[in-house]
């Protein structure tokens, strides 16, 4: 479908709920409850499937958007979600509709809103917004402007495009408040964070003289620095700050044993070429996996496949 398209599907239809993917970041979560806003704006009755992963951060900005208990929607609407093992934890619905911008999307949907060029879905629902009712709110404004600016690290990433900048000039325009949504997700950080940097950066891993830089985060380093997965958005960007990194990996244990799996890369490396060796996948400058085997075990199974796809 195209934007048109998919505005006409949705005018034509009502009774929505909009799903997110499992560890929501700001691009789905502040696109779908952006998307919220508008249907509803349109006379629609639209509601957001209460994700309870999402960040304390976040929390504020899309709760009023959440579904009660009762609700029984006629079509289910995810948003940034690649493929249908990433629904948000406890959703077992039906998706009619999916819009996304990542180049793996599975196509599980019958419908389908797709634009892999895009740095963020913020970008494809801004257009839709603007399809369903020719203008945004100052409320859409600032959760657009969580979607594009949480997916391209505060326009820092190599997604960012100059579509991406217009998108978010667009976003000034209609009032967004910029400065302070920057300071709340970009500036200021828990004590529980600070800490866990603190043990990050001492713990770095670099091979091929800096250009591979590898972080791992284990639960041991979490219980030192009391940090929760409220301290954890964006932990993946901290690997690329070190000034030669063309590939960045940063490696999560998890509750049970496994490991998660974030590589960020320039131009030079396909990080969704080396995660769908795992079964993961993304863009093809920043891709995911999980791999079941502790961190240590897990950092030397993936530079193996590093050094196979970067000869």
């Amino acid at each position: 479908m195209n934007v048109k398209a998919c505005a006409e599907y949705l005018k034509k239809n009502d009774n929505f709920l909009i799903v997110s993917h499992k560890n929501p970041d700001g691009d789905t979560m502040g696109s779908c409850a952006a998307l919220c806003s508008a249907l509803r704006r349109i006379g629609k009755n639209a509601f957001l499937y209460p994700n309870a992963q999402v960040i304390k951060k976040l929390v504020p900005y899309v709760e009023k958007f959440y579904a009660p208990n009762e609700f029984v929607p006629a079509v289910g609407v995810a948003v940034d979600v690649a493929t249908d093992k990433m629904f948000a934890q406890g959703f077992d619905g039906k998706v009619q509709l999916c819009i996304d911008h990542h180049p793996t999307n599975s196509r599980y949907a019958k419908k389908l809103l797709l634009k892999p060029k895009k740095a963020s879905c913020g970008e494809i629902i801004l257009e839709l917004i603007k399809a369903l009712c020719g203008e945004l709110t100052k409320e859409e404004a600032d959760l657009l402007y969580i979607a594009v600016s949480t997916d391209t690290g505060c326009f820092m990433y190599a997604n960012t495009s100059a579509a991406t900048l217009k998108a978010a000039a667009k976003l000034y325009e209609y009032g967004a408040s910029a400065a302070m949504l920057n300071q709340i997700f970009f500036r200021k950080k828990s004590a529980a964070r600070l800490k866990l940097e603190g043990m990050i950066f001492s713990g770095m891993n670099f091979y091929r003289d800096g250009k591979i830089c590898v972080v791992k985060i284990t639960k041991d380093m979490l219980m030192k620095a009391g940090a929760t997965n409220d301290d954890l958005d964006d932990i993946a960007g901290l690997a690329g700050m070190a000034e030669k990194s063309l590939v960045n990996v940063t490696i999560r244990e998890l509750d049970d044993g496994s490991s998660k799996v974030s590589l960020r890369s320039g131009k030079e490396v396909n990080s969704s070429e080396i995660c769908a060796v795992f079964g993961g996948g993304g863009h093809n400058m920043a891709a995911g996996c999980t791999i079941s085997c502790l961190p240590d075990k897990a950092e030397n199974m993936i530079l193996d496949v590093i050094n196979e796809v970067w000869k």
